[in-house]
Parts: C-alpha cells; structure tokens; sequence
C-alpha cells in the first residue's frame, strides 16, 4: 500500500527548511492575503517564488492557503494573486470558499486545488461533489470518525486527506464567530484570537451573583478548551483506510515543534509500512516521549472513536505542557557570517579542544555554561552534552547566551548537523 504524504506546516521560511529537513514530503504555507493565519510570518511573493524552487528541488511539494471566507473586496485584488500562484508553479491552492474555486478556475486554469476542511466535508456525497467541480483533493472534516473515513475512502476515488496532528478547534471545523464577537478579529479571515482558551463563569440572568455548577475553581472554566489531536499511536487503524495525505497543524508553533513533529511521523510512517505494526509498536513509546517535549495542550484522539466526552477538554486552565525549553538551532556554515572567526582555545585544562569539536549555534532562549543541553537531529536519535566553553562572534568568553538570537561558538563532544535543534529540560525534568 502507498504510503501517504507527510503534510507539515511552514509559517515562515525557516520552518519550511526545517520541515523538509526533517522528512516531511510537502508544506503548505500562507501568502500576506487570503489565508487563515494572518498572525503567522507568511510569505511575500518572492518568498514564495524561493520557497517553491527550495521545495521543488528537494523533489517534495508546496501548497499555499487561500481558505478564507472571501468578501466582495476580496476580489478586487485575488485574480492576480491566483494568476501568480499559477506562474509560480506551487502545486496545489487549498481553497474553501465557492467563489474563490470559482475564480480560480477562471484565472489560473492549471492550478490545482484542495478543498479546505474549513468545508466541512463529512460524508461521500459531499466528496463527490467537490471532485466533480474539478477539486483534486479533500480535506476531510476533523469530525469524521474511523468507521467514516473508511465509508467515505471505500466511495471515491478522488485524493484525502486528513489532520493527524495538532490544535483541534472547539467549533465546527474551525467555523467560528467567537473571536470576531468579543474582539473584532474574524476567525474566517484569518485573525483569530483564540477566545476559546480563556477563562468562562457561566451565570443566571436574575442571579449575577451566583455562579452555575458548572465552574470548576475560582478561575472559572475553560468549557471551549478542546485538547490537541494526537492520532500517533492509532496509525496502523488509519493504514488499510488508504488515504493520501496526514497533515500536521501548527503553522504559527515553534521550530522545535515542527521538527519534532515532523521526524516522529516520519519515522513512524515509514516504520509501519516498511516494516510492519510489530516493529511500530516496539518503538511508539519513544516516539510518544519525543512527542510530549514540544509545547502542547494534553493529548486525545479527537473524533476518531466517537463524539469527545469531557477527557478531550480541559476543564480546568487553557495551560500548555512544556517540560521543556526550546534554545537554540545550529547554524548551517552557508548561513553563518562568522565562519572565519578565529576563537582561540581556553587557557589551561579546563577543556580539550583537540578531542571535540565546535559549532556555531543561535540562541532562541537563554542557556549558560554548566547546563545540559538535549540535541535533536534530522537524522539519528537526540543526544545531550554539557556547555563547557562559549564565545562571542569577536571570540569573547561567554558565560550565559543571554541576548535574543545571539550566535555563539561552543564546543560539543560530537558534530552538530544541520537543522539541528537545541533544548533543555526544566528543572523538576533533570
């Protein structure tokens, strides 16, 4: 059986490098306009012309978003950038609103197009009418359990794909007016602010004064707080199903996140079908572990074995899990303009440097000397060294990278590759 496609998220161009270092066969990312993530990096036009060509010649794919509900504004300005996106070879438009597919059909002819789960296409009749308005793949509602998506796969023929991993919204495929009611920000235009993470006292109108059973604490409640979806360990159930792609949501996460994320399914993905469910199984373990050292809300299987019950949400805070500090990335020699530094080597035997190596890293949180840093690498399972030497891009002695991306030179027991990760475990994890 074909393996599918492993979709992760680019919010920006180094997420995207970091993606498909890590093993992820296609990103989809969004433009400045007409995409649902507004707040996160986006890509001009010329970042999308480089990013295609990267992409491209890497032999892997790249989608852009183009799913907002579109208002008669819109499209003033969306023919051209629909024309551009077509010129620019990108390999599919995800896409959610009839008038863009319409529009898109008219002005860019040879660009393909994804139906977005902002759609919400739950059953095969649905499917089916997408594909014979010329749609090439669907992305299918979160809502489907497996007994549908086996029901809906066995009807039609057409591409699917389904969210694997990452945020689960507490509305209806993602359709919700929560955010544009309390703030101003639309959801569906792609400024969402989240209102559903906060805090909630629910009280009768004659009684302000006294609140309904349903607060948990003096906090309040966090009745939208949806977990994040987590399908890793039920991989082998969505196997003989034969969809075409897992998605990986997250495009405004962290690196680490999307490194992480990536390398597990990766491995996993690639394990199942190359090797079967007994090795897979062997090692979900590890994965599941690499798997709770990124930021995330507690985990659940979302709708795939039924409609969530209360263990999906979180009813007590809108916390994230963190156990550990993202705190730097290695710094590629083409990228570094510090690879002529000469650093001299520290005086007395308080370190040989003819037994180790160096490496230029980039600061994305404070770290010092004496601490343990974890490596996570493209390649190869995570290693972990102590800092015992640092210096300065001018060859100074460095106690603690303390500065925002500030890049320091350090000495590490073994090569770094590139694209590696670097992270801490907080205190009570050491």
């Amino acid at each position: 059986m074909k393996k599918p496609e492993l979709l992760a998220p680019a919010g920006d161009w180094e997420k995207l490098k970091y993606a498909l270092a890590y093993g992820a066969d296609a990103v989809y990312m969004g433009g400045q306009a007409f995409g649902l993530r507004a707040f996160a990096g986006n890509f001009s036009m010329e970042d999308l012309e480089k990013g295609v060509r990267w992409t491209h010649g890497l032999g892997k794919k790249l989608y852009v978003t183009v799913n907002i509900f579109a208002h008669e504004p819109d499209f003033e300005e969306l023919p051209e950038y629909l024309k551009q996106l077509e010129k620019l070879g990108v390999d599919g438009a995800i896409v959610s609103d009839p008038g863009i597919i319409a529009m898109a059909q008219e002005v860019a002819p040879k660009l393909p197009l994804h139906l977005s789960t902002q759609a919400n296409s739950t059953n095969s009749y649905s499917v089916r009418f997408w594909l014979k308005q010329g749609i090439e793949r669907i992305v299918l509602a979160r809502e489907l359990t497996l007994e549908e998506l086996q029901d809906v796969r066995s009807k039609v023929e057409g591409g699917l794909e389904i969210f694997i991993h990452g945020a689960m919204c507490m509305s209806y495929s993602g359709r919700c007016l929560l955010s544009n009611y309390l703030t101003g920000r639309d959801a569906n235009r792609g400024e969402c602010t989240q209102p559903c993470r906060w805090g909630y006292s629910l009280v009768e109108e004659k009684r302000p004064e006294q609140p309904f059973p349903i607060e948990e604490d003096e906090r309040g409640t966090y009745v939208f707080n949806s977990h994040d979806l987590c399908l890793l360990p039920h991989l082998p159930l969505l196997k003989p199903i034969g969809l075409d792609s897992f998605k990986i949501e997250g495009r405004m996460k962290s690196v680490q996140y999307v490194a992480s994320t990536v390398k597990v399914y990766r491995e996993a993905i690639d394990t199942l079908w190359d090797q079967g469910e007994e090795v897979f199984l062997e090692k979900l373990p590890q994965w599941l572990e690499e798997m709770d050292k990124v930021s995330h809300r507690d985990y659940s299987a979302g709708f795939l074995f039924g409609k969530p019950g209360a263990g999906s949400h979180n009813l007590e805070s809108s916390h994230y899990v963190r156990d550990y500090d993202f705190v730097g990335v290695s710094l590629m020699s083409e990228e570094s303009e510090h690879d002529e530094v000469k650093v001299s080597e520290p005086e007395g035997d308080s370190w040989d440097l003819k037994n180790n190596c160096t490496a230029w890293i980039e600061q994305r949180n404070h770290f010092k000397r004496g601490e343990i840093l974890e490596v996570l690498t493209p390649q190869g399972a995570s290693w972990s060294f102590e800092v015992k030497e640092m210096w300065d891009i001018k060859g100074e002695p460095v106690e603690i990278a303390r500065h925002a991306q500030q890049q320091v030179r350090m000495v590490v027991p073994e090569r770094i590759l590139p694209y590696s990760i670097l992270r801490r475990a907080k205190s009570e994890k050491l």
